[in-house]
């Protein structure tokens, strides 16, 4: 075998060989049901749904956590038809993943008053009928599985978005979702709009051995956590942390470093991008800016590595506490202190 044809093999080995990596066929079906209507309605006949009511979601209380059920489309069929609902009402629905075994997911919410088919279900009498309650997705967050926890913040973030984006930014005319809810398309303009995540960093700045904590208002008592802003049009992530740090805080910042990200649904879905940011040698005087923060300061490492041993609650009462392990922002800071033994 020739050099040049031993290279061609490996090339179409390699290729077969990530065609049946199980990640690579999901990213694929996945990409086919977005792109292709036919096959996201097929997908649907034996696909599971995930119930909303205005933008909360149908969850089961199980001792300490909650578990989200689960309801194929003969389910949820019949509950429309029970209900008095148009089945025509399952089209709103959006695909928010699948399974190792392709078995896609979608999210539909019965009660968003902006339905263009129905008023909306009462509540109450679906809630019975499904034996569970439609539970404020930001309270229930920390007591779901990390799985169930992505698959409905998702769900959340695009159902939000395509009840606020009903209509062409350019012509006025109501926009039209394709079957997977990956896109709007308004007909007359031909504009396709896509559902968009506003970037935001989180940043944890440190002098060596302390870092810096600060809280708002809206903030549960006695949380403390990462400096956070939104970034502005034509900044880099560097120059938002450099700027958000002067602005909260008024110091200047030495270095940066990328840490992870973080898709984030509240308010109106956002891409957290944590970082971590050493201040300039000697400049640790803080000056709060009253009216982006409640308070801020240093803590030690080993003051913040005791918080991370208490959970909530038993943080509640003590002299501040960390955000809970779902949040971008516990791992930071718990990144730090693991770096800084």
């Amino acid at each position: 075998m020739s050099l040049c044809s031993g290279n061609a093999f490996r090339r179409k080995f390699s290729w077969s060989y990530r065609l049946l990596s199980t990640y690579v066929t999901k990213m694929r079906y996945l990409s086919e049901l977005k792109e292709d209507d036919d096959a996201c309605k097929n997908a649907q006949q034996t696909g599971a749904f995930y119930l909303f009511h205005n933008l909360s979601p149908l969850l089961q209380k199980s001792e300490h956590k909650y578990l989200v059920p689960q309801h194929s489309l003969v389910e949820l069929e019949r509950l429309l038809g029970k209900l008095g609902q148009d089945t025509q009402r399952i089209e709103e629905s959006v695909l928010i993943g699948c399974s190792e075994q392709h078995e896609a997911w979608f999210a539909l919410d019965l009660g968003l008053r902006n339905s263009s088919l129905s008023a909306s279900l009462l509540k109450p009498e679906m809630e019975t009928e499904l034996r569970g309650s439609f539970t404020d997705l930001r309270k229930a967050l920390f007591q779901l599985s990390t799985r169930d926890a992505s698959l409905l913040t998702t769900a959340q973030a695009l159902l939000r978005w395509h009840d606020t984006h009903q209509f062409c930014s350019k012509t006025g005319h109501p926009t039209k979702k394709n079957m997977a809810g990956s896109k709007r398309v308004c007909p007359s303009s031909k504009i396709i709009y896509y559902p968009q995540m506003a970037p935001v960093v989180i940043t944890l700045v440190t002098d060596g051995p302390r870092c810096l904590l600060a809280r708002q208002s809206s903030f549960p008592k006695g949380m403390y956590s990462a400096l956070a802003g939104f970034c502005d049009i034509g900044e880099s992530v560097e120059q938002t942390i450099r700027r958000e740090v002067a602005e909260e805080v008024g110091l200047e910042l030495d270095s940066l470093q990328y840490s992870a990200s973080q898709h984030w649904p509240f308010p109106n879905s956002s891409l957290m991008i944590a970082c971590h940011a050493a201040v300039r040698p000697g400049q640790t005087e803080i000056c709060v800016n009253l009216s982006e923060l409640e308070a801020a300061a240093w803590f030690s490492h080993e003051e913040v590595a005791a918080a991370l041993q208490r959970d909530q609650q038993q943080g509640r009462g003590l002299p501040f506490w960390l955000p809970p392990k779902i949040a971008i922002a516990h791992h930071l800071i718990k990144e730090w202190v693991e770096r800084t033994c």
